[in-house]
């Protein structure tokens, strides 16, 4: 990896992509540092001394914001909105027919279906920037802070109004920054300023381990820690390159004189199809009931329930939180990928899969391997987001932790499609060809 990344800053076209790069992510890391008009940094920062900045209620959101969200700056819905855009819309092609209409047609349909994104993505820019201006408003973001109902002094309309826009223009800018990375820069934008969010908190969380730690002046509890991550990092770059490749063999055919097809490739199913999609749907799920009790009356039988066993590391929670993921991780397959039509593209150019019928047969296979390879992918996904917890929790870590499932799926993912995305850029640029 560090080869590849030296061999491109030694190509020019490709050190003026990473330096472009590099400066759109100091800019994003910039919007995320200045807070939003109307909001009193001294509270702000007051609250945020006396409870974990990666934890809580709004723990996930924070995470992907690199801390934004809790410091109420003009980047504190970071790319949250941006990323329920695009999973809604994906969730709909298969519902809408317009939708699947408009991904069948090529760069043109995909290209109105990001606007469509971004149109979305700016309504619920307003619907999450109004919950939260109204939260902080409420004093229910910064639980038992005694000036939490200080952190926005002025709560005149005018100055709600002020505070949900620029947070609305922020997530825009967020968007266009994204859309640069891809453009101009070594690609996946969203992903990368994703990447950025989570490990700009990084060294704060592991060291944070330490100066909490008692064995050896918190020496014990920060190895314990490095060697678990590690050990996970291993098994999510193992697993997340792991996939079933099924054969496709295409027959030959004559188009005058020129002999046509009869060419070998195969199907690539990876163990984790679904990828981060399953981990972000439950976790996301599993606040709203949360969400619901604190806003709620915290004196009913229900809400007392929920604070009491809807909590990261209680049994319940655990449990429940496991299963959400599994069903997530077939309802995402399912949804996208179709082997029908996979089979029906198949069979209109002469491919079919050898001893299998072309055809409705060749559907039933897909779908049965896919199935088959979901299954250890789902529990797979599970105990990624669980095991760091439990195995963590008891030196201070939390489900966001980076080392911990969402965080370090993304941080190992976005790393390898990155280092992928460079080298074949650098293939490109470097190959000879046969003849030196």
């Amino acid at each position: 990896m560090l080869t590849a990344f030296a061999q491109a800053f030694k190509t020019p076209d490709l050190r003026k992509k990473l330096l472009f790069t590099l400066g759109i992510i100091v800019v994003y890391r910039l919007g995320a540092s200045v807070p939003i008009p109307g909001v009193s940094y001294e509270n702000v920062q007051i609250c945020l001394d006396q409870a974990s900045s990666n934890s809580g209620l709004f723990g996930l959101v924070n995470m992907f914001s690199g801390g934004a969200l809790l410091q109420i700056t003009i980047f504190a819905l970071g790319i949250m909105p941006y990323i329920t855009a695009s999973i809604i819309l994906q969730l709909l092609t298969v519902v809408i027919p317009r939708l699947e209409a408009l991904k069948k047609e090529g760069q043109s349909g995909t290209a109105k279906i990001t606007q469509y994104t971004r149109y979305l993505t700016v309504a619920l820019a307003i619907l999450q920037g109004t919950g939260l201006v109204a939260t902080a408003r409420s004093g229910a973001l910064f639980q038992n802070c005694p000036v939490a109902s200080q952190v926005v002094p002025d709560q005149s309309i005018f100055v709600t109004v002020v505070m949900v826009l620029t947070m609305t223009a922020g997530t825009a800018a967020v968007m266009w920054l994204g859309e640069l990375i891809t453009d101009r820069g070594i690609g996946n934008g969203m992903s990368i300023l994703m990447f950025i969010s989570i490990a700009a908190g990084f060294i704060g969380a592991i060291w944070s381990i330490k100066q909490q730690g008692k064995l050896a002046d918190g020496w014990i509890e920060f190895g314990i820690v490095i060697l678990v991550g590690l050990a996970m990092v291993m098994l999510v770059v193992f697993v997340e390159q792991a996939q079933r490749r099924i054969p496709v063999q295409y027959a030959k055919r004559m188009i005058g004189r020129r002999s046509y097809g009869g060419t070998s490739t195969y199907i690539p199913l990876k163990v984790n199809q679904a990828g981060i999609i399953p981990v972000i749907f439950a976790s996301s799920l599993l606040y709203i009931p949360m969400l619901i009790a604190q806003f709620s009356n915290g004196n009913s039988a229900w809400a007392k329930w929920i604070q009491q066993h809807f909590i990261d590391g209680k049994p319940i929670y655990v449990a429940v939180y496991f299963l959400l993921i599994v069903f997530f991780a077939f309802f995402y397959v399912a949804i996208s990928f179709n082997p029908e039509e996979v089979a029906d593209n198949m069979k209109k150019y002469g491919g079919f899969i050898p001893g299998i019928r072309a055809g409705r047969p060749t559907a039933e296979y897909l779908s049965y391997v896919l199935n088959r390879i979901t299954w250890p992918g789902s529990l797979y996904l599970g105990l990624i987001a669980l095991v760091p917890t439990l195995a963590l929790a008891p030196l201070g870590a939390n489900q966001n932790f980076p080392f911990g499932g969402t965080s370090i799926l993304i941080i190992v993912g976005v790393g390898l499609e990155t280092v992928k995305q460079i080298e074949s850029q650098l293939q490109q640029r470097n190959y000879e060809g046969f003849l030196r």
